[in-house]
Parts: structure tokens; sequence; C-alpha cells
């Protein structure tokens, strides 16, 4: 899939499927809200209004607050990718938000999902 496709996804037609992952593996999608929250700096409205306005992924991360400091604490593969050595901004930020929506569903715990 092209780099182009990717920023151009709507965010809210991906939303549920990440819901549903982490649902299939026992998870609440309250706990997916709050890594995205937490990565994205939007609150629950926020993220609500995202969902609403049905912006693609590169409008969601664009308008996003501010990525949390600890997001470069992300590591790993996903997706067959190492997180950390994406230089793409645009795509570390997706493959950062699949990493921890990932880890959710393998039943990490959320401190360590969250880097705390």
């Amino acid at each position: 899939m092209s780099v182009e496709r990717v920023y151009k996804m709507k965010f809210a037609k991906v939303y549920p499927l990440l819901v549903q992952k982490v649902e299939r593996k026992g998870r609440l999608k309250a706990e997916v809200d709050q890594v995205i929250c937490w990565l994205t700096g939007y609150d629950e409205a926020g993220l609500q209004a995202q969902l609403e306005k049905d912006v693609d992924f590169e409008q969601f991360f664009a308008e996003a607050p501010g990525m949390h400091p600890n997001a470069e604490k992300i590591t790993g593969v996903i997706c067959g990718h190492r997180v950390e050595d994406i230089t793409d901004p645009l795509m570390k930020k997706v493959r950062q938000l699949d990493k921890l929506v990932d880890e959710l569903a393998k039943g990490k715990a959320m401190e360590k999902v969250l880097r705390q």
C-alpha cells in the first residue's frame, strides 16, 4: 500500500477496526480511546469531533493538539517495519498508533502501553 494511500485513509473507517481488534482480545473501546488520546493529545470530545468530521490520517495527526513526549519510546516491529527506524514523520505516527493498539490487544498492562 502506498504512503499516500495510507495518509488518505479515513480515520473514522479505521477506528472501528482498532476497537474491534482489542475487543476480540477482551479489552475495551475506552482503552483504545485512552491510548489514542495519550498519543495525540486529543481529549475525548476532540477525538469524537475528528471521527464525526470524517478526517483522513493526515488531517487527524495534523490537527492533533500534540504528540506525547514519550511517543519516542514506542519501539518494536509493526507491519514488518521497526517503528523507531521510520523516517517519514506522518508514517511514524501512524505506525506508533498501530503499535500501541497492537500491544493493548496482546494484553500488555496500560502502564506499559503508555510508557509510564
